[in-house]
């Protein structure tokens, strides 16, 4: 079963987080070429994935309930407690900035809303990669 769990979480990982990573940024793209109805539309799909994210998390718990006792794993283990405050500030920054920003960019100045899109996918992005290089090297 840890085995499915494992499998389970890595490819949501992939196929969830990859695109919420990098949906930002197309998106960004949509906005200097002024249009705001993409970016509205790019802004539901970053929501969408931000809540499918969840199940990496909840997949990446069952990981770790199912975990060998030898490596005594749990929520206070430093690298998993660092990977879930990095994963709650990306999900926030996504959810509360950067689909916002795309999906209002009409009503904004569109300056405006660039820079915090640009802004918060960016520190979004940088969480993310640090909860990979985390989940790989687990100091």
């Amino acid at each position: 079963m840890e085995t499915i769990f494992s499998i389970l979480h890595v490819v949501a990982a992939v196929f969830i987080v990859g695109p919420l990573a990098i949906m930002p940024m197309t998106a960004l793209r949509t906005l200097r070429t002024g249009d705001t109805a993409r970016a509205a539309t790019a802004a539901k799909g970053i929501r969408l994935f931000s809540y499918l994210s969840l199940l990496v998390a909840i997949t990446g718990f069952g990981v770790m309930g199912m975990s060998d006792p030898k490596y005594d794993l749990t929520i206070t283990t430093p690298w998993v407690l660092t990977s879930l405050i990095l994963y709650g500030v990306a999900l926030l920054a996504t959810l509360a900035i950067t689909a916002p920003a795309l999906k209002h960019a009409d009503g904004d100045r569109g300056a405006s809303a660039y820079a915090r899109a640009t802004a918060s996918s960016g520190i979004a992005t940088l969480c993310l990669t640090a909860v990979v290089v985390l989940m790989v090297w687990k100091p």
